[in-house]
């Protein structure tokens, strides 16, 4: 730890703040919590360092796109808390990413950062946002660092490097995403493996590097064969991000509400369910339902009383 961090330590504890902020020797930040731990924060130097050939430990990031989901996450221990346009499909309805708009992802955005995680908080640039120009780019990715993103996640390879390379001067970091981008839905003829053949793998190989030359800290892989995979994880010195990517990156994502089993319908093949909260909340409505309907819900104990003094006074006028 940071020498300094102990004098803080020392001099802030009395006063009982819920909230400190000091730098530690891995060049991540730490909290003082209500709890009296000192809780590790991710960082975007702490996070492109994190490459499993050097013995870190993979990482871990998890969509979130509202408080209640962003603090579950984050008391899980993920790494980052991503909040992608996945949030069109999985949250507001829609069959695909490009409906979703500069303004939802910045809404959700400020509901994740209210909780003011540990976890690094990186926001997806949605379709058309990062593709007319690079002033509009900047402006799009600057309304999400202000709803509180620390980071913007953009999809694309070396025609993207002109807007993440002024995204960078404007001090805004920035996640790569290669090989199946789900804005490209229509130019791939739907959701579809990536890098599959000799040219496609070496294609995305030097995407990934022209990516980590123009300043990302992080590249999601999404969608090709585990073989590619390492192959770009070993050929980047920043850590990759796998989904549907193989064990081999340096890292893993997935969707909370897939995670979590949300919905009852058909999840890719490289999901692991943990959990059947729709399955679980139905039966859990039904019983709610059951108990409105068959008058045992509620109960007196759930419901307020009068105080027997103003209950007869009440009685009086034939009110009770």
């Amino acid at each position: 730890m940071h020498p300094w961090a102990e004098i803080n330590f020392k001099i802030i504890k009395p006063f009982n703040f819920d909230l400190l902020v000091i730098l530690n020797t891995a060049g991540s930040f730490v909290r003082w919590t209500e709890k009296e731990n000192l809780v590790s924060r991710s960082t975007v130097p702490s996070i492109r360092e994190q490459k499993v050939v050097h013995g870190s430990k993979p990482l871990v990031m998890v969509t979130a796109y509202d408080a209640p989901g962003a603090r579950m996450v984050d008391e899980a221990g993920v790494d980052m808390i991503l909040v992608g346009d996945s949030l069109a499909m999985v949250v507001l309805g829609y069959e695909d990413t490009l409906q979703v708009t500069v303004d939802d992802i910045a809404h959700h955005t400020a509901a994740v950062a209210r909780t003011k995680p540990s976890a690094l908080v990186v926001a997806d640039l949605p379709w058309l946002s990062y593709h007319i120009s690079v002033e509009e780019t900047v402006n799009n990715a600057a309304k999400l660092i202000r709803a509180g993103a620390h980071a913007v996640k953009l999809e694309g390879g070396r025609n993207r490097i002109p807007m993440i390379e002024a995204l960078l001067s404007a001090e805004i970091p920035v996640m790569g995403h290669l090989g199946l981008t789900p804005q490209s839905i229509n130019a791939m003829g739907g959701f579809k493996v990536q890098a599959r053949d000799t040219k496609g793998a070496l294609d995305l190989v030097s995407a990934a590097k022209a990516l980590e030359h123009a300043g990302c800290f992080s590249i999601v892989l999404e969608g090709v064969p585990f073989q590619v995979a390492s192959m770009v994880t070993s050929s980047v010195d920043i850590p990759t991000i796998g989904i549907g990517a193989g064990s081999d990156c340096d890292g893993q994502v997935l969707v909370l509400h897939d995670l979590l089993g949300f919905e009852k319908r058909i999840i890719p093949r490289f999901v692991r369910s943990y959990a059947q909260f729709h399955l679980d909340g139905v039966s859990a409505l039904r019983e709610f339902v059951n108990d409105v309907k068959t008058g045992s819900f509620p109960s007196k104990g759930e419901s307020y009383c009068l105080s027997s003094e103003t209950s007869d006074e009440l009685g009086l006028y034939g009110a009770i």
